[in-house]
C-alpha cells in the first residue's frame, strides 16, 4: 500500500486549527455530518494545517482540500487571498473543491452526489 504523502506544516497553526474545529460555520458542521467517517470512500479530516494555510476539510490520501466559502469570501480582497493559497497549495500538489455556503444549507444532496463523482474521479 502506497503512503499518503504528508506536507509539512506549521506547528504553530495547530492550537488555530483546534479553535477552528470548535467554531465551526453551519454550512461546515453540516457537510462534516455527510463526510465524517469515510462515508465518501475517503477519510476526511477537520481545519486541518497544510503548508502555512488551514483548509476547512482534507483527505491524505487523494490530497484533496474541500473549502466551504460563505459570503465573506465574495469580497475582492479575499478572493485574492483564497487565489493565492489555492494557488500554493496547488503547487504541494493539493486538490481543491470550492462549495457555496449557501448550496451546503439548500442542496446538500446534490452537493454531495458532486463530491462522490469528484473522488470517483481522484481516486
Amino acid at each position: 500500500m502506497e503512503r499518503n504523502i504528508i506536507i509539512p506544516y506549521d506547528p504553530r497553526l495547530r492550537r488555530r486549527a483546534r479553535e477552528l474545529r470548535n467554531s465551526s460555520t453551519l454550512g461546515e458542521v453540516m457537510l462534516w455530518k455527510e463526510i465524517n467517517g469515510k462515508q465518501l470512500g475517503v477519510g476526511f479530516h477537520r481545519q486541518v494545517p497544510v503548508s502555512h494555510f488551514i483548509v476547512d476539510f482534507y483527505c491524505h490520501e487523494i490530497m484533496l482540500a474541500i473549502e466551504v466559502d460563505g459570503s465573506i469570501h465574495n469580497t475582492i480582497q479575499q478572493k485574492a487571498k483564497d487565489i493565492e493559497r489555492q494557488y500554493h497549495l496547488e503547487q504541494l500538489g493539493v486538490r481543491f473543491i470550492r462549495i457555496n455556503d449557501a448550496d451546503v444549507k439548500k442542496n446538500m444532496d446534490s452537493v454531495i452526489r458532486f463530491l462522490k463523482s469528484k473522488i470517483k474521479e481522484l481516486s
